[in-house]
């Protein structure tokens, strides 16, 4: 050991290890790996949390898809089936495709029309006909009265029950049918769609517009055979279309097809007696 001033050196042959030498920490490098900092979330995540925020591909989410650009996009879930959105799909279809359901409604014995609707029934044709029935049935009713009045030279004064009961048979009837065949036929374990059902018997009801119109004519007799009529092509069109759906459910199919017909008639049965009928 040697010592100068105030200083002390060691002999470097006197050391029994070496130290490594210690590196300069103002040359110290350091290096940071390429990242994505200002991405949230990272387009490289894994593990259990994916990148993607959206429902996974097997699950059925057609009421909680947010509308883009609209206030609705915030609701979710089952919340979203009471907002206006959640509807547009039914009526989301072009005169033509209403012409020619219509038109296909008035041929009851092709038994196709469930088949043609299944991708894209829709609702905007079953609430107009049933709103053209009720104007129709009203206006029809009101006047054939008037004019029965005004012959016999008795006072007439208008009926505003005709709107209203109008309006409930045929806003009620379209509604609690196919929600009350929709419940029975899962119970049966033949489902249908709810839509389509509504679909169905919305466009069934349309042969009822020319069978009110041709009520003008003053002969009990004929007008018994236009709702005979009527009522037949409405209940052959439903229950037809029906059918070949129904027959999955056991051997009551029958049965459910035949009180679906029965049904429609007495429907054609109740228009004779309230509707068609002038009573002076």
């Amino acid at each position: 050991m040697m010592s100068g001033g105030n200083y002390t050196s060691i002999d470097n042959q006197k050391l029994s290890g070496s130290v490594p030498a210690v590196p300069d920490p103002g040359h110290v490098a350091v290096k940071f790996s390429d990242s994505n900092l200002q991405t949230f979330p990272p387009s490289d995540a894994r593990g259990k949390i994916s990148g993607s925020s959206g429902p996974p591909s097997d699950v059925d989410d057609s009421f909680s898809k947010p509308a883009s650009g609209s206030d609705e996009s915030q609701s979710s879930g089952w919340f979203r089936a009471f907002t206006v959105a959640a509807y547009k799909p039914y009526f989301d279809v072009d005169t033509s495709d209403v012409l020619e359901r219509i038109k296909d409604s008035l041929f009851p014995l092709r038994d196709n029309f469930t088949e043609k609707t299944s991708d894209n029934p829709d609702l905007y044709g079953p609430f107009w006909i049933c709103s053209t029935l009720i104007f129709v049935a009203a206006s029809i009713g009101t006047f054939v009265t008037y004019i029965s009045h005004k012959v016999n030279n008795k006072e007439w004064n208008y009926d505003i029950n005709l709107v209203t009961w109008s309006a409930g048979l045929f806003y009620g009837y379209v509604t609690i049918v196919p929600l009350g065949l929709y419940i029975i036929l899962k119970y049966f374990s033949a489902p249908s769609g709810l839509v389509q059902l509504l679909c169905l018997y919305g466009y069934s009801l349309f042969v009822f517009i020319p069978a009110l119109c041709l009520s003008i004519v003053p002969l009990e007799i004929f007008r018994w055979l236009v709702a005979a009529v009527a009522g037949f092509m409405s209940a052959t069109f439903v229950a037809l279309n029906l059918r070949a759906h129904i027959k999955s459910a056991g051997e009551r199919w029958v049965l459910i097809v035949a009180a679906i017909f029965l049904l429609q008639v007495a429907l054609a049965v109740a228009l004779k007696v309230y509707l068609f009928t002038v009573t002076v």
